[in-house]
C-alpha cells in the first residue's frame, strides 16, 4: 500500500496540467484543466498499452506531451532549490531547472509503467475569487484492487496569461516538493548546485523499464 501512495503521488502529480498534440485543454479553469488532463493522458495510455508495455521508453514522449506543457517546471526547480536559489546565479537556476525537468519527464514516464486502468475522479468545479492565484484540486484515484487514494493538486495562475499551472501535489497531506527539498537540501549545500544537477541529469538517462513486481 505504502508503495502504490507513491507510485500514485508522483504519477499523478505530473499529469497535472497536460496538453495534448490532437486536443487542447482549458487551462483558464483549474478544475477544467486537471479533468481534461486525466482524459487525455489516460485515454492515450489505455488506447495504445501494448505498444508501451513492449517499448516502455515511449512513455517520456507521452509525459513530454501530454503532462509537461502545462506544469510550472522553473516555480517548482526554484521551491525545492528554497534558500539555495537566492544565493545561485541566473546559469545555476536555468541549469538546475533544465535538470529538475529532464528528471520528472523520467521519473514520471517511469511511473507511468504502473498504469492499470484506473479511474481518475476529479471534483466538480468550483467558483473561484477573482484575487486567488493558488487553487488545490481534488482528485480520487479509484482502483478495484486498493482503497481509493486522495490526492490534492495545487495549481498557480499566470498573471500575464490568466491560465493555471500545474506545481505541486499531496498525498495524505504529503507535499512532493516538500518531500524532494527534503531528500536533497543537504546535498545542495555540501556538494552545491551544479553537483546536483549533474546527478539529477545522469539520473535522466536512466532506461524506462516495466515493473513487473507488485505494486
Amino acid at each position: 500500500m505504502k508503495k502504490w501512495i507513491a507510485l500514485v503521488f508522483a504519477a499523478i502529480s505530473m499529469m497535472l496540467p497536460s496538453l495534448s498534440v490532437a486536443a487542447t485543454v482549458d487551462a483558464t479553469n483549474p478544475y477544467v484543466l486537471i479533468d481534461g488532463v486525466a482524459e487525455n493522458a489516460f485515454s492515450r495510455l489505455k488506447k495504445d498499452k501494448e505498444i508501451y508495455q513492449e517499448n516502455p521508453e515511449l512513455l517520456r514522449v507521452v509525459v513530454e506531451e501530454e503532462l509537461m506543457p502545462y506544469i510550472n517546471a522553473r516555480y517548482a526547480a526554484l521551491k525545492v532549490l528554497g534558500p539555495q536559489a537566492r544565493k545561485a546565479s541566473k546559469e545555476q537556476r536555468d541549469q538546475f531547472t533544465d535538470a529538475f525537468y529532464d528528471y520528472l519527464v523520467a521519473s514520471y514516464a517511469q511511473i507511468l509503467t504502473q498504469y492499470t486502468d484506473q479511474v481518475v475522479n476529479v471534483e466538480p468545479s468550483k467558483s473561484i475569487a477573482e484575487n486567488r492565484t493558488v487553487v488545490s484540486v481534488r482528485v480520487d484515484i479509484v482502483d478495484a484492487a486498493r482503497p481509493p487514494i486522495r490526492l490534492d493538486f495545487k495549481l498557480r495562475k499566470n498573471r500575464k496569461t490568466e491560465q493555471w499551472q500545474g506545481f505541486d501535489v499531496q498525498v495524505e497531506g504529503v507535499s512532493m516538493l516538500d518531500t524532494k527539498s527534503s531528500e536533497w537540501s543537504g546535498q545542495l549545500r555540501r556538494n552545491g548546485i551544479d553537483a546536483v544537477a549533474k546527478e539529477l541529469t545522469e539520473r535522466a538517462k536512466a532506461p524506462i523499464t516495466k515493473d513487473e513486481s507488485e505494486s
